[in-house]
């Protein structure tokens, strides 16, 4: 299995580039030079959705690269690489890490076993999207590479909180031997220090670094306080 010693140099900051379809970014190579003015500046990671976007990144820049492809499914609240199609797609296009959901819901934990079984036989290691303490626990056990609180908030029975989730971020650094990822609603460099101090290992940074349009509204939203 991939040792995550073997992939990222040192702990730090994982940038995510993403734009999905609908959003003002998403096309040609703007998520790459993102990537690229990201590990600039000491980024040791990205994290990206989609095929095109994966190989574009890699071709940018020289740091180990997340991959995860987004499909809704009629039915499912899984949306993050929900099947063995897009493992082989990231896979191919050469992200070095797959990100699944592993959320305890629709049979997930049983289901994503063949998956992460073929990403470690391809070399790729597995980064585990988890909402709750108890999930992460399971996601070790299933052989993942990583642990990240990235759903935490996402799911029903998740702790809904508009900060991040540092105390599932203590609760599973406390607990789990393999590295702990803190991503979800990081909005400040404060956030991502506090995160750490509890204990992660990689901090994931997205909205607060590449959706203009999210940071912009935090802005007005402020401003709108003040005329109110």
């Amino acid at each position: 299995m991939t040792s995550y010693r073997e992939i990222f140099p040192a702990k730090g900051l994982i940038v995510s580039c993403q734009a999905l379809p609908h959003e003002p970014l998403h096309g040609g190579d703007t998520m790459a030079k993102m990537a690229r003015a990201a590990v600039g500046v000491g980024a040791i990671g990205i994290r990206t959705n989609g095929v095109a976007d994966i190989l574009m990144i890699k071709q940018e820049v020289n740091v180990p690269v997340i991959g995860l492809i987004k499909r809704d499914i009629e039915g499912s609240e899984i949306f993050i690489t929900p099947t063995l199609d897009e493992v082989k797609a990231i896979v191919m296009a050469g992200a070095d890490i797959v990100a699944l959901d592993i959320t305890n819901r629709e049979g997930r934990l049983a289901a994503v076993k063949p998956l992460i079984a073929w990403a470690h036989e391809m070399g790729a290691a597995v980064m585990a999207d988890i909402s709750t303490f108890e999930e992460g626990v399971a996601a070790e056990a299933l052989g993942v590479d990583y642990i990240g609180t990235t759903l935490s908030g996402y799911t029903s029975y998740s702790r809904q909180a508009e900060e991040p989730d540092f105390e599932l971020i203590r609760q599973l650094a406390e607990t789990v031997k393999v590295p702990v990822v803190a991503e979800g609603r990081i909005w400040t460099p404060e956030d991502a220090v506090k995160a750490m101090n509890c204990g992660a290992t990689y901090v994931v940074v997205g909205s607060a670094i590449s959706r203009p349009q999210l940071i912009t509204e935090r802005y007005i939203q402020a401003l709108n306080k003040l005329e109110g």
